[in-house]
């Protein structure tokens, strides 16, 4: 479906695509289940820019938010699972570090990114962004619960989407 974007386009797509793939087999009970989250989440944006007219490259601080946003909901996603993995086989990268090292994982990895949606575009942080910024900080302690990193997971995706034009 990309290819009425050109060939940078479907490139990109193509490459997220097969790293989703790498995800099911073979990475997904190794210690590198978090790569593909990291790589295709941070192509989507990527996509997205070069699919528009005059094809720009991506800004860097864009693909850096999104990969950090797919790392981090790759731990905060395994971590109501954890013991049906555990006795599925799976052994991926948060199963290896455990609950409490996926927690601060993901809770790292999402208020990264969150300091390169702040910070990453340019010209000064909005007060929006700054708000933003606070309330993750707020809600994404390592201690708190699955339900606050998801939050601001949520917070980033609106950051993300509201941050305007990239290029």
């Amino acid at each position: 479906m990309a290819v009425p974007l050109g060939a940078a386009a479907s490139a990109t797509i193509g490459v997220a695509v097969v790293f989703g793939l790498l995800y099911d087999w073979p990475l997904k009970s190794t210690a590198f289940s978090v790569v593909p989250y990291l790589i295709a989440f941070g192509l989507l944006p990527a996509f997205v820019v070069i699919a528009l007219p005059g094809r720009p490259l991506p800004p860097s601080w864009l693909v850096a938010a999104a990969a950090l946003l797919g790392a981090g909901a790759h731990f905060a996603n395994v971590l109501p699972d954890l013991a049906d993995d555990a006795a599925t086989g799976v052994r991926g990268l948060p199963h290896r570090i455990g609950a409490a090292g996926s927690r601060l994982a993901a809770s790292a990895l999402l208020l990264g990114a969150t300091v390169t949606l702040v910070l990453g575009p340019p010209g000064a942080p909005s007060w929006s962004g700054w708000a933003a910024g606070a309330a993750a900080v707020v809600v994404g302690r390592p201690v708190a619960l699955f339900r606050a990193v998801i939050v601001v997971a949520l917070i980033d995706v609106v950051l993300l989407i509201s941050t305007g034009p990239v290029v």
